[in-house]
């Protein structure tokens, strides 16, 4: 994954895609190497795949994504408490600024900064859930389905939040079952199958049917 590139994982669902973000971030056991920047990053370590610069978004919002009793702003600061705390204790003025600024960057809709986020829209809650990362001052965000359960307005702000990460440098991992949203964002697509990268598009070699084509050839090997 480059810097400022926007690249998309693509697969049917047993696939192998969908267990991929959780052992990157490291959630979940995983053989091989992660490296950011060419620093290697501990496995079964969050904390530590957020020192690196590393952040996830995942596909499960409302289950593993917001915290749905928690206010806007305190979502947002969530996992980046040090940078609003001094001497241990929260400083509650750092949190609300913080708040304000990612609430105006991502234009997110909410009535105040103490709304609780389980009563937002699950757009405006995946705006919240991607400045939590953001927050983090990240050089990789991973995405995990990040428009599953959204309207098609909501969808068209997310993805021109996401050009604009890209431009400003920030490498991006789309992982989605939904093949225009792969198709239409990604910069370079991966395909998966059985739990291994078959093939690797440009995006001008990408289609539906190219992607197809790379899982077809891969069980005719394996077979």
């Amino acid at each position: 994954l480059r810097a400022g590139e926007i690249l998309g994982v693509a697969g049917l669902p047993d696939s192998g895609k969908d267990e991929l973000p959780a052992a990157l971030f490291g959630l979940q056991r995983r053989a091989g190497a992660v490296t950011v920047r060419g620093r290697p990053v501990p496995a079964l370590s969050p904390r530590a795949s957020i020192r690196s610069g590393m952040v996830l978004v995942p596909a499960d919002r409302r289950g593993a994504g917001a915290l749905l009793s928690m206010s806007v702003q305190d979502n947002v600061v969530a996992s980046s408490l040090g940078a609003v705390s001094r001497l241990g204790f929260v400083d509650r003025r750092k949190v609300t600024s913080v708040g304000h600024a990612f609430v105006r960057r991502l234009d997110a809709r909410i009535a105040h900064l103490g709304q609780r986020i389980r009563t937002l829209s699950g757009g405006n809650q995946q705006k919240i859930i991607i400045a939590r990362g953001l927050a983090t001052n990240p050089r990789v965000l991973i995405l995990h389905e990040p428009t599953r359960g959204i309207d098609v307005a909501a969808k068209a702000e997310i993805y021109g939040i996401l050009s604009g990460l890209a431009g400003q440098g920030v490498g991006i991992l789309l992982i989605s079952s939904e093949m225009p949203e792969v198709l239409g964002m990604s910069d370079r697509i991966y395909v998966m199958n059985e739990g291994r990268i078959v093939g690797e598009l440009s995006r001008e070699e990408a289609s539906q049917e190219a992607i197809m084509k790379c899982i077809m050839q891969s069980n005719r090997e394996v077979a």
